[in-house]
């Protein structure tokens, strides 16, 4: 589960992480709020500005600016909120802008230079040992550094036995240059961010950039954050930070009748139960000459509910032309799920696209026979290729 860069941040404060400080605001109005509460505790005279939407590359759509005056804090607030921003993780659709975070100014005049680094942790799936990666090119896209300058990217393993060691978050601020202060703060940091980091489930933390001010403190200034839904059920405080309106509305509504819903660019809609079969389903598709429209997988009861709950979601995508039901009746009856199908059908009324059932497992002729005695104008199979064949005829 993906959070926005403030909730990531109050996370990483909980733990001990110094940050860029912030207030985020829905209007702007309440964004020249945030800006005078931040000056009143930071001191800070200038702003800066951040979209907030679950995806990187905001500066580069113009999602990020900087206010040197309250006047600049609401005319910035008011051209961002409510913005489709484009991003290069947003692809051409963008994502509307429906607040902002408004973050002190931490690039501030000093007795040192100021320098960006690159920091995350995640877990290494080969080695099955969590990673902390890190670079002394901050501030600019890590893809491109990895790249063209693989030898500026540095990885540290982390033994799940004995977690993260001193002479390890030692040597991070060692191989990112630091002495003095910087060097201790950054240990300070990194041991921080990696209890954070475990402490919560995550899947990731990325920080981009990690800022040395110019005396020589170590903050993040960006947090992106994606927790493991898996383990959401044991941090409720967690859970409640997701946003709904960033996610596909198609896919939130899948979820909670219990689906697994991805939505795809093709034009045959599946239904299948498990994700092995479904992943088979979507590529005997692309054999018949379709394109799947969709991941959808209804699990292993496959009633009429959840049938019904699948036809709803799929024909709200208007590129559908055809749907492939793809059922194998293992732990569920194959004759059950054919007349979860046909109640379904007569609930939603109307179809107005082609339907090819195919039934295989326990049960599957009476299955066959139900679908083809329904009446309805649904094309039922046994073996996949017939199933691959209808589609490609009903796509004719």
């Amino acid at each position: 589960m993906n959070i926005h860069e403030y909730q990531g941040k109050s996370i990483l404060k909980s733990f001990g992480v110094r940050i860029q400080e912030g207030i985020v605001a829905e209007t702007p109005e309440q964004a020249v709020e945030a800006a005078k509460q931040l000056q009143a505790e930071t001191g800070t005279g200038w702003w800066v500005v951040k979209a907030q939407i679950h995806a990187g590359g905001r500066g580069k759509g113009g999602g990020v600016k900087l206010a040197k005056s309250l006047d600049d804090v609401k005319a910035l607030s008011s051209q961002i909120i409510g913005m489709q921003l484009v991003t290069p993780q947003t692809g051409p659709q963008g994502k509307k802008v429906n607040k902002v975070l408004i973050a002190q100014d931490v690039y501030y005049p000093g007795d040192s230079k100021t320098a960006e680094f690159y920091m995350s942790v995640l877990l290494d799936r080969a080695k099955g040992r969590n990673i902390i990666m890190y670079s002394t090119e901050g501030g600019m896209d890590i893809e491109e550094v990895a790249e063209h300058t693989p030898e500026k990217i540095f990885k540290e393993e982390i033994d799940p036995k004995v977690g993260l060691q001193g002479f390890q978050a030692r040597k991070i601020a060692f191989n990112l240059g630091l002495t003095g202060e910087a060097h201790k703060d950054m240990v300070k940091f990194v041991v921080a961010l990696y209890k954070a980091y475990e402490a919560t489930d995550s899947s990731m933390f990325e920080i981009n950039p990690v800022l040395k001010t110019s005396d020589n403190k170590i903050l993040a200034v960006d947090a992106k954050v994606n927790l493991d839904e898996n383990a959401l059920y044991r941090h409720p405080d967690l859970a409640a930070m997701r946003d709904e309106s960033e996610e596909d509305p198609t896919e939130v509504e899948a979820g909670k009748s219990n689906l697994n819903y991805v939505k795809l660019d093709g034009n045959v809609g599946c239904m299948v139960n498990g994700a092995g079969l479904a992943m088979a389903t979507m590529d005997i598709i692309k054999l018949a000459g379709g394109e799947p429209a969709n991941f959808l997988d209804v699990g292993g009861t496959a009633s009429a509910k959840t049938v019904e709950a699948g036809f709803n979601i799929i024909l709200k995508d208007p590129n559908v032309k055809a749907i492939l039901i793809n059922i194998f009746g293992g732990i569920v009856r194959g004759d059950r799920v054919a007349q979860g199908v046909i109640d379904a059908y007569k609930n939603i009324g109307n179809i107005p696209v082609p339907i090819i059932v195919r039934l295989q497992g326990t049960n599957a002729v009476e299955a066959k026979k139900l679908i083809d005695e329904s009446g309805l104008k649904v094309y039922s199979a046994v073996q996949l290729k017939e199933a691959a064949d209808l589609v490609a005829k009903v796509l004719a």
